[in-house]
């Protein structure tokens, strides 16, 4: 059961195993980029591509669709980045229960957006965790670990890259455990985090009262989604690639202070946040140089509504 490309290299993982998948739950098609039209989930484009099984169920609330999930007799069920819940009659069927690939260190970071959060709240590293799943939201007890560093210029999408291929081999080796009656699984304990919740396009408007290494972790954050943006000469323009400026001028939070050929500085709450790629409303993205080259921008410009 998985969703978004996050899911897929665990889907690859366990077709291309010993490990029979007898069917593949994702959601429904929904509508995709400017024309609208639905379009599949890239678990189901993977899970056809292979001839696998797909269902796609809008929940399991009703009991004939409870009853189709029961009649793959599946011994397990693998979850990763599905995103519909699983009641209790469900994680009751598998022989095995229902074990999940979340893309954090639990028990930090539950929730629907683990990668984001631990990349906004300056995390040095992070990982898979390989979990069984309970009724509770991620508290399911530990059954394995894999831990990576987090980059300093690690971005919400190259860390959800490197999680997504993470996951697979520490999967494969619990259920082998599972199978072989040699899982030790560690219950969680309080989490040290506040709930990973998700993220919304209004979160990426940059408030530069804020630090500059707090908007600066917010841009790698929100990238390549919702994108951190504000407003300039009253057009939204997408901040890509930034970095802490070293110069500290003071000025009113959103003035840019200062401005050379390849970036652009803008006042923060602590400190200067140096603009290097950006995204105009309407245009493709281009470094700070090339967008300095046809646009006039000067010391004293403020950024905002």
């Amino acid at each position: 059961m998985g969703t978004p490309d996050f899911a897929v290299p665990v889907l690859r993982a366990l077709n291309e195993s010993r490990h029979e998948v007898v069917a593949v739950y994702t959601k429904r098609d929904e509508p995709k980029g400017r024309s609208g039209k639905p379009a599949p989930s890239p678990v189901k484009e993977y899970a056809l591509s292979a001839g696998l099984t797909v269902v796609t169920p809008p929940s399991f609330r009703k009991p004939e669709r409870v009853e189709k999930l029961a009649s793959f007799h599946p011994d397990v069920i693998v979850v990763a980045a599905y995103g519909l819940i699983l009641r209790k009659d469900v994680l009751e069927i598998p022989k095995y229960g229902c074990i999940n690939v979340h893309a954090s260190l639990l028990p930090k970071y539950r929730g629907a957006a683990p990668i984001q959060w631990a990349i906004l709240n300056g995390e040095t590293e992070t990982g898979i965790t390989i979990m069984q799943m309970n009724e509770g939201l991620d508290t399911g007890d530990i059954l394995k670990q894999k831990v990576i560093p987090i980059d300093p210029e690690e971005t919400a999408g190259s860390l959800f890259d490197k999680l997504s291929n993470l996951g697979a081999g520490p999967l494969l080796e619990v259920l082998d455990e599972a199978e072989a009656g040699t899982l030790t699984p560690e219950p969680q304990g309080e989490s040290p985090t506040e709930y990973a919740k998700m993220l919304t396009k209004e979160m990426g408007d940059l408030d530069f009262t804020e630090s500059a290494e707090a908007l600066e972790r917010k841009v790698r954050a929100f990238s390549p989604w919702p994108s951190a943006y504000s407003l300039l000469f009253g057009k939204r323009i997408k901040i890509l690639e930034a970095e802490v400026s070293e110069e500290c001028v003071e000025a009113l939070p959103g003035t840019v202070t200062g401005v050379t050929k390849d970036a652009f500085t803008v006042a923060t709450g602590k400190g200067g946040l140096k603009v290097t790629r950006l995204q105009p409303e309407g245009k493709k993205a281009m470094t700070a140089a090339e967008y300095l080259r046809g646009n006039a921008l000067s010391a004293g410009v403020r950024f905002g509504a």
